[in-house]
This record gives C-alpha cells, structure tokens and sequence, in this order.
C-alpha cells in the first residue's frame, strides 16, 4: 500500500500515453496496472499544497481557504485570461505572474469531445493537450503572453468551443479531423478581429504558425464506459474496481470514473490486487 498527498497526474507523451499518479513523494506508474483491480481510499484529511495546514475543504483543486485568498494561481484571471491585470499592478503575486503569465503562449485546436480552441504556456505542450483528453492537437499561433492569448481566444471562440465535454471525451474517441483546414477556416472568419488586435498589441504580437504539425495523442484505455458514473471521495471514500483506462486526468473503472485533479491535496491510501 503507497499513501499520501494526491496531485494531478503526471504525463507523458509516448504511445499510449503514460501516466504516474502522484501520491506524497511516491509515484505510482499506473499503466503498469490497467486490467487490475485497485483501490483509491481516502484518509479523511486534506492538506494544503501551499501551506501545509490541514482544511476541511480543498479550494481551486488544492488549497486552504486562506491561501486560495492569496495566491495569484488561484485568481479568476486564471480561468479567464482575457482579463490579466499583471499590466495594473495588481497582480496578488508580480514574481508568480512574470514566471507563468509573462511568457509566450500557445494557441491551439484540440479535437477532444469534438474541436474546440484553447490556450497553455508554450511550456506545458502537450501536457495541457492531455490534460484535456484531446486526440489530436494543433498549434496554430503563439504570442507574447497570457493576456494575449486570451484575448485571441476571446475572438476565436465565438466560432468554435473552447470547453471539453468531459462525458463525451470518456465515451470514446471523437470523429479524427483535418485540424489544417479547420485552422485555415477560423483563421479567414477572424481575420478582420485578429489584424486589428495586432494592431492594437503592436507589431508581430502574433505569430502564425502555418507549418505546425498536428500532434495525434493515444490514451491508455482497454475499455470505454458506456454510460458515466463518478466516483466522490466526500461522498464515498473508496474508490475501488477493475482499471479499464485512463484519459485526460481521469481513472476509468469498471464501477465509474474519478477525476484525479478534482481531489488534490487528499491524503490517499493506493493499493493494488495481488501487489506486495
């Protein structure tokens, strides 16, 4: 039995992908698992991943109610970048912001529960495709940064989603589509709105990726669920069944599915059928 502080997944992009599920300072490499019965029981605490202290309630997927209060990564400009304020002075972190929101950005097209836009540090590709659950993924432009790219999102996503329906996504993988031509498509609707941003951000503030490659991306998965039933550790700590697959941060098991990144900070108990 491994124990200890849940995080979201680690990844990496192989074929199918491969996943390790943090637990403290473990790390449990769950492909070597999938046909096999484990267990996810949790303890009864929650830590925060900021602070330490123990809380009742996990905030923004991981800490206190006090640190969420204060840390810049917990700000709603996280969920919506378009509405940065790092350029005010009132970013409630100034270092954290130049470190993760004062860098170049990627624009995308993903194909996850269908096609959909969407933005990450050029950094975290293509762990923010798998993260995401996407089957293919596409570059399509980079920028300056994070507010930037919020506001090219903003543009982009009054012609495509820029939302996974996370259902859809763990049924199965989606219809594969021409991602080039689907760029060229939603490039030439926006072209008006895009060339007047750049001008309003200045010269070469957008860069077009027209040679990008599309990025196929295979899960892990034995078997999908036909219908979706999650599991809750507030609701029930053990989670326990047969592990069918794993795809973006969730677990698929023959009795539901858990998604990981929800419950960090949980102190969890792993163990696995016939494991010493």
């Amino acid at each position: 039995m491994i124990e200890g502080e849940l995080r979201k997944m680690i990844v990496e992009l192989a074929s199918p992908v491969r996943y390790q599920l943090p637990l403290g300072e473990h790390r449990v490499c769950l492909n070597d698992y999938l046909g096999q019965s484990i267990q996810l029981h949790y303890q009864g605490e929650i830590a925060c991943a900021n602070c330490g202290r123990l809380t009742k309630k996990s905030y923004s997927q991981g800490f206190c109610f006090v640190c969420m209060r204060k840390l810049a990564q917990c700000d709603m400009c996280i969920m919506k970048p378009e509405t940065c304020h790092y350029a005010a002075g009132t970013c409630r972190e100034p270092e954290w912001g130049e470190a993760h929101c004062m860098k170049p950005h990627v624009v995308y097209l993903a194909n996850s529960s269908g096609l959909k836009v969407g933005i990450t540090r050029q950094t975290q590709v293509p762990t923010r495709w798998i993260d995401q659950g996407a089957s293919q993924a596409l570059p399509i432009m980079r920028v300056q940064t994070r507010l930037h790219s919020g506001l090219v999102e903003v543009l982009l996503k009054q012609h495509v989603a820029d939302k996974t329906d996370w259902r859809k996504m763990l049924k199965g993988d989606p219809e594969v589509r021409h991602l080039p031509a689907e760029r060229d498509r939603l490039l030439g609707e926006t072209a008006h709105e895009l060339q007047a941003l750049e001008a309003e951000l200045g010269a070469d503030s957008i860069e077009y990726l027209p040679d990008a490659d599309v990025v196929t991306i295979q899960y892990p998965v034995l078997e999908y669920p036909k219908t979706i039933k999650s599991h809750n550790f507030d609701k029930n700590p053990l989670v326990e069944g047969r592990l069918l697959g794993i795809k973006g941060q969730y677990l698929i098991f023959d009795t539901g599915v858990i998604n990981i990144r929800k419950f960090g900070s949980y102190r969890v108990a792993f163990e696995a059928e016939g494991a010493a």
